[in-house]
């Protein structure tokens, strides 16, 4: 019996494809959505002022903590661990890799040629971190819930102006975004083959089932939280400014 030799085909050049779609559409999407939010928390975080209204504390502030020594903008201290988290999401790593590195930008289509695949070696290898940036991002969450509670609580009373329903909706996308992390779906259950030869089985599978669910559209909560998280920042500081007036419901 003859063995016969497959061929492979080449490497196809930078953007080479056969696909008549306008496949472009997608990664330069994501490009300009990722570009523009980090552009604008950039700024936001290294300006220092106009982040805090009446109840209302920007969630890029938060927790609000200006020890006497610090010369620069408070979010500096702040925004490194929801940004590291998100960075190295496995999501946002195909987002970027895709429309930032052009490593594929999608699929059947030509990227950056490499000589070898090295996957995520030398610098890359910080990625490795995601899975212990979740506990600071699960402690975020919970410092953010507070701060959307405190956002009824105004010197008159309870109260729920415009910027309590934002806050309070960012907390929930972030939570949203947060439960449906791959490495949290690992940590509760995904590591257990067998739910009932472990102690508590049947409440973990419970639990992952539910962290599943939206693991399922962690691109979805992905996208939302962050825009979320932008328009918060936005809103708490146009109406520090003046420029807008929260509405006061009740």
């Amino acid at each position: 019996m003859s063995e016969t030799t497959p061929t492979l085909r080449p490497p196809r050049p930078l953007f080479g494809t056969e696909r008549k779609d306008n496949w472009w559409l997608g990664p330069l999407a994501t490009f300009l959505g990722l570009m523009l939010f980090v552009v604008y928390t950039t700024w936001a975080g290294l300006v220092g002022e106009h982040y805090q209204w009446g109840p209302y504390l920007s969630p890029m502030y938060s927790p609000l903590f200006t020890p006497s020594w610090w010369p620069l903008s408070p979010a500096i201290l702040i925004l490194w661990a929801p940004g590291g988290f998100r960075l190295t999401c496995y999501y946002y790593r195909k987002a970027y890799y895709r429309s930032f590195f052009l490593t594929p930008p999608g699929c059947a289509v030509g990227g950056v040629p490499q000589k070898k695949f090295k996957g995520e070696r030398a610098w890359l290898l910080f990625q490795n971190l995601h899975r212990y940036m979740l506990p600071f991002a699960i402690a975020l969450v919970i410092i953010l819930g507070w701060d959307a509670v405190e956002s009824y609580i105004w010197p008159d009373g309870f109260g729920i102006g415009v910027g309590t329903i934002v806050l309070t909706l960012n907390a929930i996308f972030l939570a949203a975004f947060t439960m449906g992390c791959n490495s949290l779906r690992h940590l509760v259950g995904g590591n257990v083959d067998c739910y009932s030869c472990v102690r508590f089985g049947r409440q973990r599978y419970k639990l992952w089932h539910l962290v599943t669910r939206f693991n399922e559209h962690h691109m979805e909560w992905a996208w939302i939280s962050l825009f979320w998280v932008g328009f918060s920042d936005l809103y708490v500081r146009l109406v520090s400014m003046g420029i807008i007036t929260d509405f006061r419901i009740i």
